[in-house]
């Protein structure tokens, strides 16, 4: 126990693989996305400047363990949001770590987001995180990418280089693969990795890195066309930017901090 009578760890890195630790001793798998989860894989790699403080705590995990999960996240002293969990719990939760003021976001199954992403397919890939690829695919289909997700993005294609598989690198494939499969999803990749690209003059980072970066964003690019696309696909990019391509998500309550 915390001074604060909670198990909750009010350093969030700690407190992310304690979690972590805690609910795969119960069988529950787990993994953590969003920002923390590119910083805990990007680990030593992470550039210092672009560090960031983070306020929330993210998890993916499998549509037959979601109330389990939330069941064992009670118990570890996250307070949920009844009515958002009532209401969206088969494919998200909502908790709160009041003491240290931190958002506990969850999504059951799927990513729905502006586009639907099958993260919840790729647990076992790697331990803790999803892959890096995944954790790029959530920041990447964001319709409106702001600079937090823009620099979450840069740091990530610093840390790792792009290949083909999940060991250690942004798997390519599995990003061009899931954009042969849906042309919204390819259109709003399309359009974010030109916006890295004109971002990264504002950018904090040197020449080098700058340069680093050009070239894995071309690497992902080159995967994403020459990924062989359907006939389905093809059809809807005829249609192009004339009819909308993507969702626009609820934003989440974010009880005040």
């Amino acid at each position: 126990m915390s001074v604060n009578g909670s198990r909750i760890l009010p350093d969030v890195i700690e407190e992310s693989r304690r979690l972590s630790d805690v609910l795969e001793a119960q069988g529950i798998p787990v993994r953590l996305l969003g920002g923390l989860g590119i910083r805990l894989v990007a680990a030593a790699a992470y550039p210092p400047e672009l560090a960031r403080e983070y306020n929330d705590i993210d998890l993916v995990t499998d549509s037959r363990h979601g109330r389990q999960l939330a069941q064992s996240l009670a118990e570890q002293g996250y307070e949920p949001n009844q009515m958002f969990n009532r209401m969206h719990g088969a494919r998200r939760l909502l908790f709160y770590d009041e003491p240290n003021k931190r958002q506990l976001d969850v999504f059951v199954g799927t990513f729905e987001m502006c586009h639907t992403l099958p993260i919840a397919e790729r647990l076992d890939v790697v331990p803790l995180t999803l892959p890096a690829a995944d954790l790029l695919l959530t920041k990447l289909q964001i319709v409106r990418l702001n600079e937090k997700d823009r620099n979450d993005a840069y740091a990530l294609l610093l840390a790792l280089e792009v290949g083909t598989t999940d060991d250690g690198a942004i798997n390519a494939a599995w990003v061009a693969r899931l954009c042969a499969r849906d042309w919204g999803l390819y259109r709003t990749l399309q359009l974010n990795l030109e916006k890295l690209r004109e971002g990264l003059g504002d950018a904090p980072l040197s020449d080098g890195e700058r340069d680093l970066i050009t070239q894995r964003l071309a690497a992902i690019e080159t995967a994403m066309e020459d990924e062989p696309k359907g006939s389905k696909w093809k059809l809807r990019a005829r249609v192009g930017d004339k009819v909308r391509w993507y969702e626009d998500p609820e934003e989440v309550e974010r009880h005040g901090y």
